[in-house]
């Protein structure tokens, strides 16, 4: 198996380099369905989110043979790989084949399944360990098999890689440590607080991108009573049509902190939306119920003071911070951990595939030999011409089968150790030729 490909992602190319290149999803059809007619037999699957483009492609003449060092019969060599593939996506992109050159790397063989494993176990990430890359790793996997532009390479090695990310998800604690402000503050500051928050009061104010964000965490948490405040009711109504939540005036906030369970700000207002007195005020109102406050906004949205009153817990954007960033060290500690994981899968899907390419190479040498000492045992039965007894015409079996055995025995072993070395003596081709096994093995 050879697996091929040409991508750039946020470690080598700025993002208005990414957005030349990207591939919508009209692109991407048209990629997959032009692929295979192009390189007759060859496999792809395109990977295209906002920090990396990637084009992953096997099969037909990129080889869909052995991760060998020298390509198969029929198969393009490396340099014609790097031109095949820079030339379909300057086409699929209509750019000038030098600007994609310039700012596509080409990886291949192992150097591509190592990467692809990476990716979708988010280590190659902006952010590593984000949950989000293995699902669009997996969606663009879906959308080739949709389109047929899938094959045994693509199947083989994104399956494996998604088994690879989950036993990185389970193995470690990469994933389970938040790195964003409202990831931090709706998934580890709110169960703190309340238990659920189905039935929970939630007042946010602002919206912006940090309470769409703060939104989402709300939502993927079971928030089903929320309210959005915003000076701008045109946008605060339009992001609470979008999340299924109420919008209502800055007016209204007094109303609604007296309603409020959860009150969260991610405004960019140069003041406090309630001052310290106005606050206590309306606390005295709520019968002594708990409240938990997250100010995210910068300047801060709540005086800090309103933290001393009765039954309100305020957390601020520097508490939320110092917590992303012990997150942030503590991933960076499982990393090493997470990178030995991958190696262990990378290194059993190349044997897996060796082997597999292997075996049907030893299985036409095996009957290829029992084909020759069939035929000499039953010349040399026919020349004896039934004088010996069955237990000599047994014994003369044995031999035969004991002599085949052994001379297959050093060429099996050999090619089965040049397997686990990744075929890079070519014993396999050698043997094909050598007793012209025919290249449908």
């Amino acid at each position: 198996m050879t697996l091929q490909m040409i991508g750039c992602s946020h470690h080598d190319a700025a993002v208005e380099i990414r957005e030349q290149l990207s591939f919508s999803t009209e692109h991407t059809e048209q990629a997959l369905s032009s692929f295979g007619e192009r390189f007759d037999g060859a496999e792809l699957v395109v990977l295209s989110t906002c920090n990396r483009v990637e084009l992953y492609a096997a099969g037909g003449p990129f080889g869909s043979g052995l991760i060998a060092s020298e390509p198969a019969s029929g198969s393009f060599s490396f340099d014609e790989v790097r031109t095949a593939l820079i030339e379909f996506v300057a086409e699929c992109l209509e750019k000038p084949a030098d600007f994609v050159a310039e700012h596509m790397a080409v990886r291949q063989g192992r150097d591509a399944v190592e990467h692809l494993f990476l990716v979708a176990a988010s280590l190659d990430s902006m952010v590593v360990g984000e949950a989000q890359i293995l699902s669009q790793v997996k969606q663009a996997y879906d959308l080739s098999n949709v389109a047929g532009a899938t094959g045994p390479v693509t199947h083989a090695a994104f399956q494996a890689a998604n088994r690879a990310a989950k036993r990185v998800q389970t193995e470690t604690t990469i994933h389970r440590r938040r790195l964003s402000v409202p990831s931090v503050a709706v998934g580890e500051v709110v169960p703190e607080v309340f238990e659920t928050l189905r039935g929970k009061r939630v007042v946010l104010c602002g919206a912006g991108e940090m309470a769409e964000e703060t939104l989402r965490y709300l939502k993927n948490g079971g928030s089903d009573n929320l309210c959005i405040i915003n000076r701008g009711r045109e946008r605060g109504d339009a992001l609470a049509n979008s999340f299924g939540a109420q919008s209502k005036p800055l007016e209204d906030l007094h109303e609604e902190i007296v309603s409020a369970d959860l009150l969260i700000g991610t405004t960019s207002a140069e003041e406090p939306l309630v001052d310290s007195a106005t606050f206590a005020r309306l606390n005295s109102q709520r019968g002594g119920r708990i409240m938990l406050v997250l100010d995210l906004a910068v300047p801060r949205d709540f005086d800090p003071v309103i933290g001393d009153e009765t039954g309100v817990y305020l957390y601020q954007i520097d508490d939320l911070q110092a917590a992303c960033n012990r997150n942030r060290r503590e991933r960076e500690k499982q990393w090493p951990k997470a990178k030995r994981i991958l190696d262990e899968e990378v290194d059993r899907f190349i044997a897996s595939l060796q082997q597999r390419a292997t075996g049907p190479v030893i299985r036409k040498l095996r009957e290829r030999a029992d084909q020759v000492k069939s035929a000499e045992l039953q010349r040399l039965l026919d020349k004896l011409n039934g004088t010996t007894d069955p237990a000599m015409t047994k014994e003369i079996e044995k031999s035969f089968d004991r002599l085949t055995n052994k001379l297959l025995h050093p060429p099996m072993a050999s090619i089965r150790d040049d397997a686990a070395a990744g075929h890079s003596r070519g014993l396999l081709e050698a043997l094909r030729h050598l007793f012209n096994l025919g290249d449908d093995t």
